[in-house]
Parts: C-alpha cells; sequence; structure tokens
C-alpha cells in the first residue's frame, strides 16, 4: 500500500473543533464535512486540497472531542493520510474505523516542507520525500491495513459477514 500525495502541515495540538467546527455538524453529508474542513484554520484548505494528500503535523492531533466527524472531513476533502509527531488516541481510533491512515513519525514534522510530494509505504513503513530523504516509521498492523484497504470497519465486517 503506498500512498502519494503532497504535504499539508499543520502544528501541535490540532482539535477535532479545528479541523470541522462544530457550526457544520448539522449534517451527515461526508461532502458538507469536506467544503467546511479548516474553515477557521485555512479557510481557503478544502477548495486547494487535491486527492491524495497528506498531513504532517505536530504533537496530538486531533485532540479534543471524540466524534468521528473530524476523521470523516478529512477523508472526504481527499487526505489520504496524516503523518504526526503523536495522536490523539480516540482520534487514532476513529481514523482507522473509517479507513483513514495514520502514521506516527517524530522527524517528519521538522524535515518535510509544506507543498513537497512524498510517499509513503504503509506495508515496509517509509515516507519517501521527492527531495530524496528516506524517513523510517512502525508499519501499520497488517489487520489496520485491511480496515484501511476495505474502507473502514463497517466496510471491512460486512465484507467479512458476505465471505
Amino acid at each position: 500500500m503506498i500512498i502519494k500525495g503532497r504535504v499539508w502541515k499543520f502544528g501541535d495540538h490540532i482539535d477535532t473543533d479545528l479541523i470541522i467546527p462544530a457550526r457544520f455538524l448539522n449534517t451527515s453529508d461526508p461532502e458538507q464535512f469536506a467544503r467546511h474542513c479548516f474553515a477557521d484554520a485555512r479557510p481557503d484548505f478544502a477548495s486547494h486540497v487535491k486527492e491524495g494528500d497528506i498531513i504532517v503535523a505536530g504533537v496530538n492531533f486531533g485532540c479534543g472531542s471524540s466524534r468521528e466527524h473530524a476523521p470523516l472531513a478529512l477523508k472526504a476533502v481527499g487526505i489520504r493520510a496524516v503523518v504526526a509527531k503523536s495522536f490523539a488516541r480516540i482520534f487514532y481510533r476513529n481514523a482507522f474505523n473509517i479507513g483513514l491512515p495514520l502514521l506516527e513519525c517524530p522527524e517528519a514534522y521538522e524535515q518535510l516542507e509544506e507543498g513537497m510530494h512524498i510517499n509513503l509505504d504503509l506495508v515496509r513503513g517509509l515516507i519517501e520525500s521527492e527531495d530524496g530523504q528516506t524517513l523510517t516509521v512502525e508499519p501499520i498492523p497488517e489487520f489496520m491495513r485491511k480496515l484501511i484497504e476495505a474502507g473502514g470497519l463497517l466496510q471491512y465486517v460486512k465484507g467479512v459477514k458476505g465471505s
């Protein structure tokens, strides 16, 4: 599983209300979440993200509310992975439950620049940048990769029952 995309950088303690402000949660439509992703932090974010882009962030990404709307908004806007120094635990679980891969890499925030293109190898645990850097991360465990491949926990369970 290789994800290729352009880097968007965010700092430390990016909470779920910053990812998708609460005033936009009066719907369950992921397309609405996508339109308002990072509306307060970067009003032009949703209109400039390209399918496959990757967020690189500091510590405690996804802190705050336990709602799953934040990873849904990221996935709906086109983000295909998040690399951070660390993640809030509930956000971490919610992201994998909806099929959004997360990688912890303490060096990525300092070494990767916004706008550069990177490749994430989820099986081998590698981040390769366009300038030749290679960062090593813990590979995503096989079961969690199966969740990602299925599109999330619900689709995975449906597939297992259908087998």
